[in-house]
């Protein structure tokens, strides 16, 4: 794991990413309970229990897994450590756990006080955290590594600032003439512009050097994320809002074009890996592509099925990235980047040799990790077709997500375990 350019005596104490990995899974679980007793989610996307449960998907798990990976990847791969990491990592942290609750609570109560709580949490947590990774990227040398990095950090100050505006309208604090337009940029921009486009750029780095395949093609790595920046600027009607829906047609077709170009690259290299022993690791990585494939034929076709499909195809297809995407792309990255940390951190403390301390395969053994990826398989398989069906039948699939979601954080926990075993220092 020693790469050559990486600086792992750079990289923030254990506990700063480790806490929100930790976090994240207890968001998943809250948004399939939330979702098996609130089930008009299936038949509604404008819903306030749709808003509650696609805000706990991204804001609550995605983005708290990310925020705790940019913590780390930044000053490792790209050479530039986050200012004042402890403190951008508690702030971030108390504002991503209290602030995702409060919107969610507002959502479902129509409550005003809840959304300025949401906002204020969110917005005194994660901007202390934005301008740190700001810096950092201005500050680093590796240009090329760090462009898709500071696309997405960019695509998320676009997406904040629309929410708060969103947010803002749901709580009275001015009129807003196009809710559903400006909800559609929003989730975009999030969706895409932050989720997506992060995924590619770390993609880039951990995928060549944990799952031992060649790199990826040096155009693909070079344009793609410009490229899809480009379709979401043309989605938004900017930088032509005189060609409205013509823009909106390019761009759209320019982002499920490069989202296909990247999951089959990323295909093409893992089939080329030099270690060809079963990596559960892999598994979560290739459904994660798939789903993105998928997701990207499915999209174009969304205007042509019947005016009844459109409301359950929609939301299918959310679930479809979001969780059949999004999740399993980062489950895959988890159960390759906890062990590691937890055996580097713990054999550089301890000063061990390598045989007298966990190797990383202990640290999160297969066997578990296989049980949660058949569980968040399973989930999945059982809630794609659950907005064309009557109600109950979200309901299995809705267990087995919250079980996938218990067992990834007891995954995540034992390895949590067996560092402070072994004599780790959480560097608190």
């Amino acid at each position: 794991m020693a790469e050559v350019g990486l600086s792992y005596e750079q990289g923030p104490p254990f506990a700063a990413p480790l806490r929100f990995f930790l976090a994240a899974p207890l968001f998943l679980l809250l948004a399939a309970v939330l979702a098996l007793f609130l089930p008009e989610w299936q038949s509604n996307r404008w819903s306030p229990v749709s808003l509650a449960l696609t805000h706990l998907i991204t804001l609550g798990y995605l983005a708290t897994v990310m925020f705790g990976a940019l913590l780390q990847m930044l000053p490792v791969v790209l050479g530039a450590p986050v200012p004042a990491v402890r403190l951008v990592a508690g702030l971030g942290l108390i504002g991503l756990i209290c602030g995702t609750p409060s919107l969610v609570l507002g959502f479902l109560q129509g409550d005003a006080h809840w959304l300025y709580a949401g906002m204020l949490f969110l917005g005194v947590g994660l901007t202390p955290g934005l301008a740190a990774f700001a810096l950092s990227l201005v500050r680093t040398i590796a240009e090329q590594v760090a462009w898709p990095i500071r696309q997405a950090v960019l695509s998320l100050l676009v997406t904040l600032a629309l929410g708060i505006v969103l947010a803002g309208a749901m709580a009275g604090l001015w009129p807003l003439s196009t809710p559903f337009d400006l909800t559609t940029l929003h989730m975009a921009w999030g969706l895409v512009g932050w989720v997506l486009i992060l995924v590619i750029g770390l993609a880039y780095q951990v995928v060549p050097m944990l799952q031992i395949t060649p790199a990826y093609p040096a155009r693909l790595s070079r344009w793609l994320t410009w490229i899809m920046q480009a379709g979401l600027l043309l989605f938004s009607g900017l930088p032509l809002p005189a060609v409205g829906v013509a823009a909106n047609r390019i761009g759209s077709l320019l982002i499920c074009t490069t989202c296909a170009g990247f999951a089959l690259a990323t295909l093409r290299i893992q089939s080329q890996r030099r270690r060809k022993l079963p990596d559960v690791t892999l598994d979560f990585w290739r459904l994660g592509m798939a789903c993105l494939i998928f997701s990207a034929l499915f999209a174009p076709l969304l205007s042509w099925l019947p005016s009844p499909w459109q409301d359950p195809a929609l939301i299918s297809l959310g679930m479809l990235f979001m969780l059949g995407f999004a999740a399993s792309v980062v489950s895959g990255m988890l159960y390759k980047i906890v062990p590691f940390l937890a055996w580097f951190h713990l054999k550089t403390q301890t000063g061990a040799k390598v045989s007298a301390i966990p190797n990383m395969k202990e640290m999160i053994p297969d066997r578990l990790a296989r049980l949660h990826f058949r569980l968040h398989l399973a989930a999945l398989v059982l809630l794609l077709p659950a907005p064309f069906l009557p109600q109950p039948a979200a309901a299995p699939g809705l267990f087995l997500l919250a079980a996938g979601a218990i067992r990834q954080g007891l995954n995540l926990l034992h390895a949590r375990r067996l560092f402070l075993r072994f004599g780790g220092h959480l560097g608190v």
